[in-house]
């Protein structure tokens, strides 16, 4: 292991002829060694007395020169020539310890000097080096970056200030990220925020002008808002109000339009509309470019949308993009459009559920808890992600809604640089540049540690215990200052969020089973005695919680979290726009069992006029699950419960779920059972498929099963989310058909024709073309139930 070299009195010597963003960069890097070390290095143009460290840090011939003067050998000279590129050296010479980190060109120095930071040891009043480094890089991809919308929607960015923002674009930049895209003050959410410490507009222009001083991109996520562009002077109303954006900003190098969420304008009318906005941008900035994505848009609008860039080539558009509700994969998306139109990916890494990548086997509790923003470190499944489709897009611009994936930021950073990476290398240097030099390889593998909490069942998942001790045992060595870190309050808050909620889980699931139990009884103690029994067992939710002291922690967290990084957790407590929006401190205590059903189906069952009826009411929640003798019951959401369901190729081929199912949530109604809040679903025009075999011929099979929903709201509401249920001969079992309003549950007969040698395939099939998230074919529960004629039942006689 190579020695390391002390550069606590180190003097950086940069060239004369510095270019302004060559000057920020140096000024980056003597700031943040002095955030982290408390040392000072100082600047000069010249080579200092023999004895004294030196880093030097420069540009092509002028760095060469500064290298020569130095005496510095021939390893250390610049190798990296590719745009971005640089050369990072330390080594012992003659006149003593020396650095060098030069770039190929101005962005190439930024970057260099981001990783000479990423592999310094900065501890208090020390800075060291490896001794022997040699690396000569240059990025694999030309973009490579993130949204970072000032917006009330957001679950922080909106309370960020200029110098917050300069911080996190730093931060960005030491992990390879050379764009930011930002939002107009115009888009679906509301116009001010309690948060925003300025307007909008000038926010934005503050921005520009920061990523103009670091000489990084600045693309404008841009939604065509307006319900109607079908007019000239519709369009020069949008032309003028894009314009004043325009005009207010230093720098912008790319538009990005989606085609929807927000936005609903047919492909022929939005191409005229950003021809115009196209000539528009360009009087500003002539060398911006103008970018669209068909995202929301059905089969008769994707069609159009591909029949215009084959047909037609616009000259005035650079590129498209793909991201969320884009009803094709990437590859099918690359080889429809013309190659001379270059492709952006547009990730969504920052949510959970009802979204582009959601986690892989995610507990319901999770769901119905941490929600759709909660702080989600996914750094393994973030890298299959990127590497599985990363061959046929120049690169990305994340879809981020808040700091709560910070860790998939920098790991997608890194991977856009170097697609072969080691993840675990990613994180250790993310671990001991933002938390310190003593936690590169513990909190690189807590975070680690926190992916894996969210894969499998909670309830078995011991490994969440394990997890918080880890975090409790680097909380206790923090120091005062580290404890003041938002990227250790973060971890911290779902280390503690994740075992209060598995303690909970495990709780309230052994109270429903004893309530489940004691309604067993009715037939002894009669129905409403029963009832009342397992009310009070259930009841004991309120009466004696679990882990008091780490839900205490979890709001310490939370306070910790909005002081630091203005993180709003809470609508009530911080002003979150909503509890979607990452507020997951008003779901801590959301049931996770069937509690609420319960008692919502104990009211309607006293109201029954005899006892006989009661009773018949209580065994049909007690033998919910049961398909009855020889039939089958499957919860198809819950991977350990969906025997016959057939998955497809699987999220390891197939992330984005074209043609796999994946698991999907909805939102807890009171009057629900739980397992209605997780569902299978399929996306677009795929089928939802389940097969049984070695059915008894005897029989006369029933399927009963559940709709799902994640849009309560809409259901029923829309023909174009009609549903048809097919056998797999082709024979209509039922259907097309709504989901039904209230949610119950729906009943086919199967004729006995469509089960061929024992054999039967059910397939849901969605209405051909769907467009918008694609999500609609969705299956709670289903039940395979066998009639018997008398006599035939398996053990009868």
């Amino acid at each position: 292991m190579p020695k390391d070299l002390a550069f606590t009195e180190a003097v950086v010597v940069t060239p004369p002829d510095q270019t302004p963003v060559q000057a920020r960069a140096v000024a980056m890097l003597i700031e943040e060694v002095a955030a982290r070390s408390r040392v000072d290095w100082r600047t000069s143009g010249a080579i200092p007395a023999p004895g004294i460290p030196v880093v030097l840090a420069g540009v092509g011939e002028s760095a060469a020169a500064l290298l020569d003067a130095a005496g510095a050998p021939a390893a250390a000279m610049p190798r990296e020539v590719r745009a971005e590129g640089f050369t990072l050296t330390s080594m012992v010479t003659e006149r003593g310890n020396m650095a060098a980190v030069t770039g190929a060109d101005d962005r190439g120095l930024l970057f260099g000097v981001g990783r000479l930071l990423r592999t310094l040891r900065l501890g208090r009043w020390e800075v060291a080096l490896p001794d022997g480094l040699q690396i000569a890089t240059a990025p694999a991809y030309p973009l490579r970056g993130h949204q970072l919308g000032y917006r009330p929607k957001t679950n922080s960015y909106d309370g960020w200030s200029l110098a917050m923002w300069e911080q996190y674009i730093r931060d960005l930049i030491v992990f390879g990220a050379n764009a930011v895209e930002l939002v107009p003050p115009r888009t679906d959410d509301a116009p001010d925020s309690p948060h925003f410490p300025l307007p909008p507009l000038k926010m934005m222009a503050g921005m520009s002008q920061l990523l103009a001083g670091y000489g990084l991109d600045v693309w404008i996520w841009f939604p065509a808002m307006d319900r109607d562009y079908g007019s000239e002077p519709a369009i020069r109303r949008s032309v003028a109000e894009w314009s004043e954006v325009f005009a207010a900003l230093p720098r912008v190098d790319a538009v990005f339009v989606p085609g929807g969420d927000p936005g609903h304008t047919p492909p022929r009318l939005l191409f005229a509309l950003l021809e115009q906005q196209s000539h528009a941008l360009k009087s500003y900035h002539p060398n911006a470019g103008m970018w669209v994505s068909p995202q929301g848009f059905d089969a008769a609008w994707m069609e159009q949308f591909i029949g215009i860039l084959r047909a037609e080539e616009p000259a005035w558009l650079a590129g498209v993009v793909f991201g969320p509700q884009v009803r094709v994969s990437l590859p099918d998306f690359r080889r429809m459009v013309p190659d001379r139109y270059p492709i952006r990916r547009y990730p969504d890494i920052t949510h959970c559920r009802e979204c582009q990548y959601p986690p892989q086997d995610w507990d319901l509790a999770y769901a119905l808890t941490e929600g759709r923003e909660g702080i989600n470190p996914r750094p393994v499944d973030q890298a299959h992600i990127f590497r599985k489709l990363a061959g046929d897009a120049i690169g990305f611009i994340s879809y981020s809604e808040g700091c709560n994936d910070d860790v998939n930021k920098v790991v997608w950073s890194a991977l856009g640089w170097e697609p072969d990476a080691d993840v675990r290398t990613i994180l250790q240097d993310y671990s001991r540049y933002f938390i310190g030099p003593d936690y590169g390889e513990v909190f690189a593998e807590g975070l680690l540690a926190l992916e894996r909490n969210w894969r499998g069942s909670l309830a078995a998942n011991t490994g969440v215990d394990v997890t918080l001790r880890q975090f409790q045992v680097m909380e206790k060595a923090a120091t005062p200052f580290q404890k003041r870190n938002w990227r250790l309050q973060q971890a911290l808050y779902r280390a503690y969020y994740d075992a209060y909620l598995r303690a909970r889980l495990c709780f309230e699931e052994e109270l429903e089973t004893r309530a489940t139990d004691a309604l067993r009884g009715a037939a002894a103690v009669g129905a409403l005695r029963a009832m009342e029994q397992a009310e009070e067992i259930l009841a004991l939710t309120a009466v004696s919680p679990p882990a008091q002291d780490l839900r205490a922690r979890v709001f310490e967290l939370a306070e910790a979290l909005f002081q630091s990084i203005c993180m709003q957790l809470s609508v009530p407590r911080y002003a979150a726009i909503h509890f979607e929006r990452g507020a997951n401190l008003d779901s801590i205590d959301a049931p996770v069992n069937n509690r609420d059903w319960l008692l919502y189906r104990f009211q309607a069952i006293r109201s029954l006029p005899d006892e006989e009826a009661r009773r018949q009411e209580l065994n049909s929640i007690v033998n919910w699950s049961s398909a009855g003798p020889g039939g089958f019951y499957d919860q198809p959401g819950d991977p350990r419960q969906r025997p016959h369901l057939v998955v497809g190729p699987g999220l390891e081929e197939d992330p984005g779920c074209y043609e796999s199912v994946r698991t999907g949530f909805a939102d807890y109604i009171p009057t629900h059972r739980v397992a209605w809040c997780r569902h299978a679903e399929t996306l677009y025009d795929t089928p939802l498929v389940m097969r049984y075999s070695r059915l008894d011929p005897a029989a006369r099979w029933r399927l009963r099963f559940v709709f799902a929903t994640d849009d309560p709201g809409n259901a029923g509401a829309d023909p174009r989310d009609a549903i048809s249920v097919f056998a797999g001969t082709g024979a209509l079992l039922g259907g097309p058909m709504q989901k039904p309003v209230p949610t119950a549950p729906v009943e086919l007969a199967i004729p006995p024709e469509v089960i061929v040698d024992g054999e039967l395939e059910v397939r849901w099939t969605p209405a051909a073309g769907r467009g918008r998230n694609g999500r609609g074919c969705q299956i709670a529960e289903v039940w395979l139930t066998p009639h018997w004629r008398h006599g035939d039942a398996p053990g009868a006689g």
